[in-house]
Parts: structure tokens; C-alpha cells; sequence
């Protein structure tokens, strides 16, 4: 039997303002355990929330990038159950009236676009978070409780955990690009729930799902929902029945297991926060708010395949980092050419943002060094191979490239006759492979030119090497 999975995510992403939802206290990370709370985000009796508009405002700029129709009336509700980290017993949330709806996102898997229904996008506040710092107590931490978030829910539309990765990050992208989030998924400022079934090929119907929760990066939700899939398939055809539950995903041993039987909506008994109003606001402020937009990734993205000439998948890769694409066109503006430097952010660059864990504005090459670099590559002053030395160098001392290759002597050797000397060498040293090259055997030609490339410590020009080199083996 062929099935067919279903997939809709909940993406939560933390907004970036600089204090909570309801309440005057920071949400800066990484500050002492309870410290950033106040008797309104502990939840104490008598106290009243107070509206952030920033959270607001940042819900309809997302709302307007993601195609939403913006509720000008929106209401919070009061989501009820009970865990340790939730002082209230209660979230503040929306239920019903939430502040966008029925919007969409493009995505790009494997060359083709496929829209992503977006059902609702609503505000809601963070809970608070458990410390288990020794085998028989837990800590509970609120400076998180009241951190304002975004709840993105999109359409059961995705058919593919690699649809399902493409969309996250798409969104990572969008919620950056608009600086509505910082977007930093190892301080929990974006996570997502997934929600996940199969059925098989042809069925209308919607199999039973499982919801994977909190999953905090995007290979991870690729790689979970493709275990869920198996473990459902699998179930399926042992004649076992697939339960509504909630799952964890276990990154070490990348499988789900159960953590508890799913709640519907009605066991969260949602009613109107009584102490919040109805959120009211004109369509002459949303319009406000969307001529301020800044260049969304969409955009961005056709501009640099027109304007800079690169292949959408280098212009997707570039776009979903807002601080990547700044800096690409940074280096190009100073006159390095901008397929060379997509290749140098995409390759070497990205590779010491992944080893550091940095930002591209941390690695210490600044958009000036990069493009003298490549204008050096582009004028053949140095080889590709030369270049990756003085890039490794320049990564240890924030030199110059050309104070690096005349320090090191690393020019590339252009002159003919100078290679040519050097072809002659290698050509009369070895008879037996010049034999074998005028025999037929042309894969022999690369032996050649590693043998001149290693006599010259990489400095030889590859185009001039091949050249002269075939000149004299054809003779």
C-alpha cells in the first residue's frame, strides 16, 4: 500500500522587542534565572496586562508579507491548563479572533514553487521554562513567561518533510528580513510543532496525526518527520491503529516517542481574557505599516538572479539569511564579480560560519577583504587554489590579501616562458607517461599538470599550464 503524508507546522518565532507582551520587563536572554519578572508575568492575583502595540505592529507586518487578511478587531483569549512553568494556569492567547488569517508563503523544493496555505497567524505570550539541573529537582525559570511570540499555523499543504524544512526556513527568512525576530534558533526564538499523518494515495480523508512539539532547528524537523512517517507506515501495516498524541523528538537517538495524548480544543475551555479589550485599529495605520516594508526575501531573490546573474537555487541560499544578502551585495557593489563572490559566501564562508557558530558579520572577513580577494582571482593575480591559502590566512590575521601574497610570495606565475620551462622539466622527466599520453591514453594529461602545479607550489596559471602543456605533448 502507497500513502501519502500530510503536513501542516505551528511555528512560534519570539518577537523582537525589547520588553514583554503585557508588562514592562526585558526580554533579554541569558539574564539570571528570575530575574526579568514582574508580579504581572509571574501571574500574582490582582495584577493587570498591559499591551505591547510593537507586538502588534509586528504581527500585522508579518501578516501583510505573508498575504494575510489583517482583523482590524482581533480579541485574546485565555488558553487554560496546568504545567509547573505556567504561573497563571492559564496562557493568554487567541483563539477565535485572531489578527491574520488565511494568508500563503511560496516555497522552492528541487526547482519547483509550491504555495503553503498560512490559516492564521495570532499573538500570544511565552511560558515559562523548566531547569533540570539534578536527578530529583526541577527549577522552574519566568523570565521567559510573558516573552511575546508569533503563532504561524499554516494549511495541511506540505506533502514532503524536504517541503517541510523549505518552508521553515522560508519563514526564518521572512521573520529576519522584516526585524520582527532575531531569528536565533539556539536561544528559542523560533520552534516549531509538526503535524503529521499518513494516508493512503487517493484518500481524501486525513489520516490521524501526531504532533511532534518544540523542534528548534531545520534539519531536525526534516529528520523528525521523516521518522514519523516511517514509524505511522510501519504501525500501519502491522495492523496496529494510529492515536492523536503529542510527541518529543529525540535529536541523539532521531526518534519520536510519546510524551501524552493530544488535547482538543475544547479541553483548553478558551474564553475572552476579561481584562484585555478587544484590539482595535484603523486600515490607514496597516496601509502605514506596509508602505514601511522593507525589500522582502520574494523580491530579493528575483532581483539577484536579474541583476546579478545568479541561478535561483545561489539567489534562494542567499536570500534566507538577511544578513548574508546584505553582505553579498556589499562585496559585489565594490566591484567583485558576483558569481565569484556567491561562490566564496556559499562554500568557505558559510563552512566558518557553521564551524564558529558566527554570524557573517563575525567571521572577521570583512566585504573589503573578500572583494579584493576575488578581484585578485578575476585579474589572475592568484590561483583558485592560492586563494584558499591566503583565505585561511586572512581568517587567522585580518590582513590584506595582496599584504599576504607579497609577504608569502604568492603570485601567480603568468609568464610563458617561465612555464614553459617548468612543462619542459616535467615532460622530460617522465617518458614513460608522455608515451602513454601519444598512445591514447589522455587521462595522463592531469598527471602532467599536478606534477607543474606541485613544482610551482600551486603559483603556475592553470589556463597557461594546460596550454603550453598540450603544445608539447602534441607535438
Amino acid at each position: 500500500m502507497e500513502f501519502e503524508p500530510v503536513i501542516g507546522l505551528e511555528i512560534h518565532t519570539q518577537l523582537a522587542t525589547q520588553s514583554k507582551i503585557f508588562c514592562s520587563c526585558s526580554t533579554r536572554f541569558g539574564a539570571p534565572p528570575n530575574t526579568n519578572v514582574c508580579p504581572v508575568c509571574m501571574g500574582l492575583p490582582g495584577v493587570l496586562p498591559v499591551l505591547n502595540q510593537k507586538v502588534v505592529e509586528f504581527a500585522i507586518k508579518l501578516g501583510l508579507a505573508t498575504h494575510c487578511e489583517i482583523r482590524l478587531d482581533s480579541q485574546f483569549a485565555r488558553k487554560n491548563y496546568f504545567y509547573p512553568d505556567l504561573p497563571k494556569a492559564y496562557q493568554i492567547s487567541q483563539f477565535d479572533r485572531p489578527i491574520c488569517e488565511n494568508g500563503w508563503l511560496d516555497i522552492l523544493v528541487e526547482g519547483q514553487t509550491k504555495r503553503i496555505g498560512i490559516t492564521r497567524i495570532h499573538m500570544e505570550e511565552d511560558a515559562g521554562k523548566l531547569l533540570h539541573e539534578d536527578g530529583e529537582w526541577s527549577y522552574v525559570d519566568l523570565n521567559r513567561a510573558g516573552v511575546p511570540l508569533l503563532e504561524i499555523v499554516s494549511e495541511p499543504d506540505i506533502r514532503t518533510p524536504q517541503e517541510a524544512k523549505a518552508y521553515m526556513e522560508k519563514m526564518h527568512a521572512l521573520v529576519t528580513s522584516l526585524g520582527v525576530s532575531e531569528g536565533d534558533m539556539e536561544k528559542g526564538h523560533m520552534r516549531c510543532d509538526a503535524n503529521v499523518s499518513i494516508r493512503p494515495v487517493g484518500q481524501e480523508k486525513f489520516g490521524t496525526r501526531a504532533e511532534i512539539k518544540n523542534i528548534n532547528s531545520f534539519r531536525f524537523v526534516q529528520q523528525a518527520i521523516i521518522y514519523e512517517i516511517e514509524r505511522q507506515r510501519d504501525d500501519i501495516l502491522d495492523g496496529h491503529t494510529i492515536v492523536q498524541e503529542t510527541r518529543l523528538w529525540d535529536a541523539d537517538k532521531k526518534k519520536t516517542y510519546s510524551m501524552r495524548s493530544k488535547e482538543e480544543a475544547h479541553d483548553y475551555r478558551y474564553f475572552p481574557d476579561p481584562d484585555l479589550p478587544v484590539v482595535h485599529f484603523t486600515r490607514e495605520w496597516v496601509e502605514q505599516i506596509r508602505s514601511e516594508l522593507p525589500e522582502l526575501p520574494e523580491a530579493k531573490l528575483q532581483r539577484f538572479i536579474q541583476a546579478y546573474g545568479l541561478s535561483a537555487y545561489d539567489a534562494e541560499v542567499l536570500v534566507n539569511d538577511r544578513a548574508v544578502a546584505d553582505y553579498f551585495e556589499a562585496v559585489a557593489n565594490l566591484g567583485a564579480d558576483p558569481k565569484l563572490v556567491c561562490n566564496w559566501i556559499t562554500s568557505e564562508l558559510m563552512r566558518v560560519m557553521n564551524e564558529r557558530k558566527v554570524a557573517i558579520t563575525d567571521t572577521g572577513i570583512t566585504p573589503d577583504l573578500l572583494a579584493e580577494l576575488v578581484r585578485l582571482l578575476q585579474e589572475k593575480t592568484i590561483s583558485g587554489k592560492i586563494a584558499k591559502t591566503v583565505f585561511e590566512e586572512m581568517l587567522k590575521s585580518g590582513k590584506q590579501p595582496s599584504k599576504i601574497i607579497a609577504e608569502q610570495g604568492l603570485s601567480q606565475i603568468s609568464d610563458e616562458s617561465a612555464v614553459l620551462n617548468m612543462v619542459r622539466e616535467i615532460v622530460e622527466a617522465n617518458p614513460d607517461q608522455v608515451q602513454q599520453y601519444r598512445e591514447g591514453k589522455t587521462k595522463v594529461f592531469g598527471f602532467f599538470v599536478g606534477q607543474i602545479m606541485r613544482a610551482s607550489k600551486g603559483k603556475a596559471n592553470p589556463e597557461v599550464v594546460n596550454q603550453l602543456l598540450k603544445q608539447m605533448l602534441d607535438l
